[in-house]
């Protein structure tokens, strides 16, 4: 990549509207294409469930489409690119909807392929934005701009939900192919004009010249060989395992246990959400300079984030045997409070590592990083559903049973702490020799005389 000015607060604002694109698209299909499908369709809650887990699943193939930026020494044509994949999958998913309501096998069929493109789409896009960030960000902005990224993609959900349900009413087939159209060509709109001149150019001798890259497999294979990148991929695999696990058993767990009427537990949701925006934006502050360079530290942040997610977690486990005297308004809060010092603590420690051990290796690593999180949050929310009705079937009550869920999600945040704590930059760059002189030997330009 070529070297250039670090960005400005302007550009990082204009990066998260890309995320802001992209969460506007995603929305629609976990929210409204999932309503549409179990109410409407009257489908079984699997075929929504389903297909969003195939959009997690293909996020496995994030190492590969960093690798293609990194080879290609820009990140805004994958940027592009990926969302323009992702609005077309977008608007196919709404096609495949309404084309269900006459074919059903037909519309599945266009659904799986569609989400599948959704998937595509938003990897790629969203780990070669990283990447660019993490290129052009400065070190104490680093924790700042992870926030203002994330929020602008909480805004796109924010956004969008409510406006497309008002354009939806009344429900057709119809509005909800041109209501997705409509949200997905604006998105690809947004995206393009925001990362249009951000990233500096390519000189003309390196256009000339482009550098050799090894295979995929072998860049693969380095990275994963790097002790912190090997590390820091079992971190955010476990700590997004927890993060996730727990957001679709809070609500019926305060329903069932504390006896919350949906209302209130959507409230309570609510005050989670606020306190994760309350720990996103403590993290940008603290990293920013306030409290001097040791509380700066985003190493030391991400895991305090995940201490204090997983003591939390193991106070709400109590909680439930304690009964109506439990503060659990007050654990939620602490829970979403924590999960936001964590989760941009975390995504700002990505920025800083995916440089460490070579730019030309950037993308590959984030997209290591980015195949991690992914399957993780896919797999979370499932397996915590999972064992809720494991230990209902053996626990003498739903009490027992929740909180014997959420003590192992505490543990594992307990881990992830652990981990975090052991990640070094420094360590990012010893590479064992053995890799370096193969890739050295087999793919190093050669010149003869």
């Amino acid at each position: 990549m070529p070297t250039a000015m670090p960005f400005t607060w302007a550009q990082i604002v204009r990066l998260g509207l890309v995320q802001t694109a992209l969460g506007a698209v995603v929305v629609l299909m976990t929210s409204t294409i999932n309503r549409v499908m179990v109410v409407e369709l009257a489908l079984p809650a699997i075929v929504p469930g389903g297909l969003v887990a195939l959009h997690y699943a293909v996020q496995v193939l994030r190492p590969r489409w960093g690798y293609g930026s990194d080879v290609g020494g820009r990140r805004t044509p994958w940027i592009i690119g990926g969302m323009a994949a992702l609005a077309l999958g977008g608007f196919g998913a709404a096609v495949a909807t309404a084309l269900a309501e006459a074919s059903l096998p037909a519309g599945l069929a266009l659904a799986i392929l569609a989400f599948l493109t959704v998937g595509i789409g938003a990897g790629a896009a969203g780990t070669s934005l990283l990447v660019l960030l993490a290129t052009g960000v400065e070190e104490r902005r680093r924790g700042a701009a992870a926030t203002i990224v994330w929020v602008m993609m909480i805004a796109g959900f924010a956004v969008t939900a409510p406006l497309a349900g008002h354009f939806l009413d009344p429900f057709s087939g119809a509005r909800l192919v041109a209501v997705s159209g409509s949200v997905s060509a604006i998105a690809l709109a947004v995206a393009v004009l925001a990362v249009r001149g951000v990233e500096p150019s390519r000189s003309a001798a390196s256009a000339a010249r482009p550098e050799r890259k090894p295979p995929f497999l072998t860049v693969l294979a380095r990275v994963w060989a790097e002790p912190a990148s090997r590390r820091f991929t079992i971190f955010i695999f476990v700590a997004m395992l927890a993060y996730s696990a727990q957001e679709l058993i809070l609500e019926p767990f305060a329903g069932l246990v504390f006896a919350m009427t949906p209302g209130a537990t959507t409230k309570l949701a609510g005050l989670q959400h606020g306190g994760v925006l309350a720990g996103m934006l403590f993290v940008a502050a603290v990293t920013m300079g306030i409290g001097g360079p040791r509380l700066g530290s985003l190493k030391l942040w991400t895991a305090i984030g995940c201490a204090g997610s997983g003591a939390a977690l193991a106070g709400i486990a109590a909680g439930g045997l304690i009964g109506p005297d439990c503060p659990l308004r007050a654990l939620v809060f602490a829970l979403g409070l924590f999960n936001g010092i964590f989760a941009v603590a975390a995504i700002g420690s990505m920025m800083g590592l995916a440089g460490a051990g070579g730019e030309a290796e950037r993308g590959t690593r984030m997209g290591v990083w980015g195949a991690a999180q992914g399957v993780a949050f896919g797999a979370g929310g499932f397996l915590g559903t999972v064992a809720v009705d494991l230990a209902r079937l053996v626990a003498p009550s739903p009490v027992q049973a929740y909180a014997a869920v959420f003590t192992g999600e505490a543990l594992l945040f307990g881990l992830a702490t652990f981990i975090a704590l052991r990640i070094e930059h420094a360590a990012t760059t010893r590479v064992p020799r053995r890799l370096r002189d193969r890739a050295a030997i087999t793919f190093e330009p050669r010149f003869e005389r």
